[in-house]
């Protein structure tokens, strides 16, 4: 197994750690178990820019790879969300709608991923989809963090909307440049 297949697999172990320190901190005060769980989430996040650079840089592209990669972005950004709605002292809360609507069209997308697939198209990431993952990672940040901070408070407002509005455009861009595989 490569080295970007294990950063991959680190990350798909880091989503329960993240969820523990971030829903159940053991006797840690709140607030510092939100930022040991904002690092681990970036961590997270950083092995997925890194997997990818690195099997891209020296040639390790594997269908394993190809697979789990993006399923580990969407289990550890999905996670965050649905973990966030429901926590009783966040400063800007996180709307359930919201994360019912992008995660609806991450299910849209991966469903029209495999259609693709099987038609053995291959389908590249667009810029609207890199917009709606920078943002969403952006987002989960200010959100984790949950400081009282009237700029982070305006910043996470935006950024939950913005994220919404990228996970909508982005799955209209990636359908409509798409089309083809629809055709049947």
């Amino acid at each position: 197994m490569n080295l970007p297949n294990k950063l991959t697999i680190l990350r798909i172990f880091m989503i329960p750690v993240f969820l523990l320190v971030l829903l159940c901190p053991l006797g840690i005060d709140r607030q510092i178990a939100r930022y040991v769980a904002t690092a681990i989430f970036c961590i997270a996040s950083f092995t997925d820019f890194l997997d990818g650079y690195i099997a891209r840089k020296y040639n390790l592209v594997t269908n394993f790879g190809k697979f789990m990669d993006p399923l580990a972005d969407k289990l550890l950004v999905c996670s965050a969300m649905i973990a966030l709605i429901g926590i009783e002292d966040a400063i800007v809360p996180l709307p359930s709608v919201v994360v019912i609507i992008i995660i609806a069209r991450e299910f849209i997308i991966t469903g029209f991923r495999t259609i693709a697939a099987e038609q053995n198209i291959v389908i590249a990431a667009g810029i609207w989809g890199k917009l709606k993952t920078v943002c969403q990672m952006f987002m989960l940040i200010i959100l984790l963090l949950n400081i009282d901070n009237v700029y982070l408070t305006a910043a996470g407002n935006i950024l939950i909307y913005a994220s919404l509005v990228l996970a909508i455009v982005s799955a209209a861009d990636y359908i409509f440049r798409n089309k083809q595989v629809l055709s049947d």
